[in-house]
């Protein structure tokens, strides 16, 4: 690689020409050298350095487009989650109000007792087939009772206390006459109506597929 001898010799003719020059021209001269000077610097550390910058801007706006989302998404989801807890709290309270399967006789011997404390005589207490609702089943009642209007008040009065719903529908209330079938001499009142309770059904767990196989199998032995 050759050297490259620079002396005073051979730059005293580029000296002596600048000298020469007028000093407009030499003003010319030093300011294209300082704009070639800047726009070098400019075009190979400032603009790569600008461009970073940008990106770094346009990223810094998306992620705080990301964040303003998820904040949104969060009260949300907080909403949502009051929400949700307000109802889980409803759904408790009923819940606590409907027997499962297994306290079913219990409430209607409940109910039955009721009657006999309060000094009425069944004459029918029939429970009839269930009604399936969706998280719930009404379980009526078939009652025929004879008593006063005041065992009658204390019955429906001792019912509406219970910790279990209880309603009285198809209500109908006939004089009792001595002698008439299905009555008892003295008691005042015979009583026809239908207590209906509920109870809570809890839904049946999603079959399997190796579930649903198998019943598919059984069917097509059938």
């Amino acid at each position: 690689m050759k050297k490259i001898d620079i002396s005073l010799n051979s730059i005293e003719p580029l000296i002596k020409q600048i000298s020469e020059l007028t000093k407009v021209q030499r003003i010319i001269i030093c300011c294209v050298l300082v704009a070639l000077i800047v726009g070098v610097f400019v075009y190979f550390l400032y603009m790569p350095k600008y461009e970073d910058i940008n990106k770094l801007k346009k990223e810094i706006a998306q992620q705080e487009e990301k964040l303003k989302e998820t904040k949104k998404s969060a009260q949300q989801y907080a909403k949502f989650q009051k929400k949700l807890e307000a109802a889980q709290a409803k759904f408790n309270v009923v819940a606590k109000a409907l027997p499962v399967t297994d306290e079913v006789p219990s409430l209607l011997t409940g109910i039955s007792q009721v009657g006999k404390d309060a000094g009425l005589t069944f004459l029918l207490f029939k429970p009839e087939p269930e009604t399936m609702k969706e998280f719930y089943a009404e379980l009526p009642v078939t009652m025929n009772l004879s008593g006063s209007y005041h065992d009658l008040g204390v019955f429906f009065d001792q019912l509406a206390g219970m910790s279990r719903i209880v309603n009285i529908k198809k209500f109908d209330i006939q004089i009792s006459q001595k002698g008439k079938k299905g009555s008892v001499p003295g008691s005042g009142l015979n009583i026809a109506c239908t207590a209906e309770t509920y109870k809570f059904v809890e839904s049946p767990p999603p079959a399997s597929d190796d579930d649903a196989k198998g019943k598919g199998k059984k069917k097509k032995k059938k």
